[in-house]
């Protein structure tokens, strides 16, 4: 793995927190507890700080930055960022699930208990209200979230994580 300090910032890793080998987390970048870091997944808080709540995974090839001096990154608790997506300087609140391939772009806001469909594009200054699946490029509302989604794949996906991390600790 890489952890590297950037103008004298490093990284904030708590201990119980899973860091792939090959991810890469720089700068001003803080996880809560129990986060995932997988394989390939980049934090880069180079140019901004990147704050991420607790229960947290980031999947392979994931890559979360932020804009210079302009927009931070904030993560809630509870958030799953599928494989390949982009979170860029953007606020996720909790219980949050970013697809596979999903983009989400500047000065968003994506509100809690949402999905993020596989494949979305959140176009900058987007404003996902609570409890909404948003889908499409650019994306937008496609339906409520039911309350099976919610408890059967934002919190099933976030403490499948917790198990998942768990292995690689044996």
């Amino acid at each position: 793995m890489i952890i590297k300090a950037v103008n004298g910032i490093h990284p904030e890793i708590p201990e119980d927190c899973f860091i792939a080998d090959n991810a890469t987390l720089v700068g001003d970048v803080v996880l809560g507890s129990q986060c995932s870091v997988w394989f390939n997944a980049v934090i880069r808080g180079d140019v901004h700080y990147i704050k991420i709540g607790n229960k947290v995974n980031i999947q392979d090839g994931a890559v979360i930055h932020a804009t210079y001096r302009t927009s931070p990154t904030n993560i809630g608790n509870n958030v799953s960022i599928g494989h390949n997506a982009i979170v860029h300087g953007c606020t996720v609140k909790d219980n949050v699930l970013i697809g596979m391939g999903s983009i989400v772009m500047d000065d968003c806001i994506i509100e809690s208990n949402s999905i993020i469909a596989a494949g979305a594009v959140v176009t900058k200054n987007t404003h996902v209200e609570s409890g909404s699946i948003y889908a499409g490029i650019p994306a937008r509302k496609v339906k409520d979230i039911s309350r099976e989604l919610l408890e059967g794949e934002i919190h099933r996906i976030a403490e499948n994580y917790i198990k998942y991390a768990s292995w690689f600790r044996e």
